[in-house]
């Protein structure tokens, strides 16, 4: 299936789409500061650039995108054209890489998808926070 947009036309919407400050993040964020937990934004120094990062406990977190980051790829990328679904191999790759560098380095990688986000927020919050604030027994 061909694109149905011209390259520039292509390229004009690729342009618009927001990597930093998503409204998943957004919300993400808010829920955290709510817990009172202290978090870094974009840490650069770490492959990736995880969306937050809580260096004291060396936690990782990336909120992702469903159609993006490939979840459950392998049962619709047959519905992709070529360019789509070359486009989400290579971030499904570049993920795979950075997650394996960050945990050799020490961090414990947290991946909330989107869906996740939409559907039950108190599950992805908590997510992060078991990683972040262990169950003390």
């Amino acid at each position: 299936m061909a694109d149905n947009l011209t390259r520039a036309q292509r390229s004009h919407c690729m342009s618009r789409i927001q990597g930093k400050d998503t409204g998943l993040e957004k919300i993400i964020r808010a829920e955290l500061r709510k817990r009172g937990l202290r978090f870094r934004k974009y840490d650069k120094r770490l492959p990736g650039n995880p969306d937050i990062t809580f260096p004291r406990d060396q936690v990782a977190v990336f909120v992702d995108g469903d159609f993006w980051h490939g979840f459950r790829f392998p049962q619709w990328k047959g519905k992709l054209s070529l360019f789509w679904r070359r486009k989400i191999e290579s971030n499904r790759k570049r993920d795979k890489r950075n997650f394996s560098k960050l945990r050799r380095q020490g961090w414990r990688v947290i991946r909330v998808w989107k869906h996740t986000i939409k559907n039950d927020l108190d599950k992805a919050i908590s997510k992060i926070c078991l990683a972040v604030e262990p169950v003390k027994s």
